[in-house]
């Protein structure tokens, strides 16, 4: 079924039994618009598995889009009433508002077996990884209170809240953060610590990095080191994801300048260098610096591209902190391309 959230359950149920027939072993059904509610939802399952002879002998899935804001609730609706497997994303991403979370759906399993009674066979503690590795990779921020994997999502301000969590954690804790991977060791590295502590560090974090890989990372884990008192995980992870995302350079920034204030107006002179070693130098000015800076760069490389996005944030904490960029421009045949880099 393309859409079965807002088919007739009788022509569903017709269609099933047809494909059953025919020898299918998976079911997939869809609220592809994301207009189902929990209960509709839940009952249309319950209706296939009291309607539709043989269904017990296939795996019954659901697919569940976020467009009403109920893909979790919708796809644990299923599972209650009888499907086994959900189709999800890690951190929900997907066309439009997004498709059911992976985390949402494996956490709110574990931690309400008394409703649900059954297992995912997932271990939770690559939770929190997966999903900063996912973000690292697709350039989509999470939103800081984004349930399970969000910066805030174990964070308590409310002094009666924090004073509860401080004398017994499950007052105002259903899922213990370590379940996921929050809170976890973490071995803090300086610059007196040599190439088998950053190798042993990196491995525990799950990057096992041949030689020719590994002294890069090595290399910028000292330059990191030697301007940073302090080097986390969450900064080796970044350099990591620095290296991995590094394609061939059609041009290398040579350096930038960029004036501005106020009263002015912001300009920027952009220096590039091309892959025939050719020095490329032009200036533009902008609504502001970053947006002079893209301007200067059209001007060189002759390709129109609309700066759609741009943020700034710190990768840990402190004033020292190393900083992650994300960026996306669209191109004037409307694809958009997404670039991050981080830098201390």
């Amino acid at each position: 079924a393309e859409d079965a959230g807002r088919a007739e359950p009788a022509y569903l149920y017709r269609v099933i039994q047809a494909v059953i027939a025919a020898g299918a072993t998976v079911v997939n059904i869809p609220d592809t618009t994301g207009y189902a509610y929990p209960e509709r939802f839940g009952a249309l399952i319950g209706g296939l598995v009291e309607h539709v002879d043989g269904i017990e002998n296939v795996v019954i899935s659901v697919h569940c889009h976020n467009d009403l804001g109920m893909a979790t609730a919708n796809a644990l609706a299923g599972v209650a009433a009888g499907a086994r497997q959900v189709e999800c994303t890690i951190n929900g991403i997907g066309e439009r508002a997004g498709n059911t979370a992976m985390e949402e759906v494996v956490m709110a399993i574990k931690a309400r077996q008394d409703l649900f009674g059954v297992d995912t066979a997932i271990n939770t503690k690559e939770i929190t990884r997966a999903s900063r590795m996912v973000s690292s990779i697709t350039g989509i921020n999470v939103q800081p209170n984004k349930a399970i994997v969000g910066a805030n999502a174990f964070a308590h301000s409310s002094g009666i809240h924090q004073d509860g969590v401080l004398k017994e954690r499950s007052t105002y804790e259903i899922i213990d953060p370590a379940d996921v991977g929050v809170g976890g060791s973490s071995i803090i590295l300086s610059a007196r610590s040599g190439r088998h502590a950053l190798r042993h560090r990196l491995e525990a974090l799950g990057f096992e990095l041949p030689d020719n890989e590994f002294e890069p990372i090595y290399e910028a884990f000292l330059d990191l080191a030697d301007k940073k008192k302090e080097v986390y995980d969450e900064d080796l992870e970044a350099l990591v994801g620095e290296r991995e995302r590094t394609l061939e350079e059609l041009y290398h920034l040579e350096r930038v300048q960029v004036v501005c204030g106020d009263p002015g107006i912001p300009t920027a002179t952009v220096e590039l260098v091309d892959r025939d070693g050719t020095h490329l130098i032009d200036s533009s000015h902008g609504t502001g610096p970053v947006d002079a800076v893209y301007k200067a760069i059209n001007r060189i490389v002759d390709i129109e591209n609309d700066l759609t996005e741009f943020s700034v944030k710190a990768v840990t904490r402190g004033i020292d902190a190393l900083g992650e960029v994300t960026i996306r421009v669209r191109a004037a045949n409307d694809r958009v391309f997404t670039g991050r880099g981080a830098h201390s």
